[in-house]
């Protein structure tokens, strides 16, 4: 299991890239929220509010989330991480069971 963090200009960004996510089934559940956020850019430091994603997921599928979400991303450069994580093992069959289990 795997969480992904997205962050996304506004609101509506992020319920779009989520909602994507979710109908093609790359993602269990997809959690958004406001943030603030500092962070060099081109040279300065730059502060921006932002809303970021924290998606559920397998961790084989992150290459194929990264190259989804850039075709709908604002940001020239976006931050797409991953994120390890150790879950109960009732909640990991759930969403295993919701994501798509075709390996490419």
């Amino acid at each position: 299991m795997a969480f992904i963090y997205i962050t996304c200009k506004g609101n509506k960004e992020a319920k779009n890239i989520s909602r994507k996510l979710l109908e093609k089934k790359l993602v269990a559940c997809a959690s958004t929220f406001p943030i603030e956020s500092s962070y060099w850019w081109k040279g300065k430091i730059e502060n921006s509010r932002e809303y970021a994603i924290l998606a559920k997921t397998k961790k084989w599928v992150f290459r194929e989330i990264e190259k989804e979400v850039k075709k709908w991303h604002s940001y020239e450069i976006p931050c797409i991480s991953m994120i390890n994580s150790t879950d109960i093992k009732d909640y990991s069959r759930w969403a295993e069971g919701e994501i798509k289990n075709v390996r490419k």
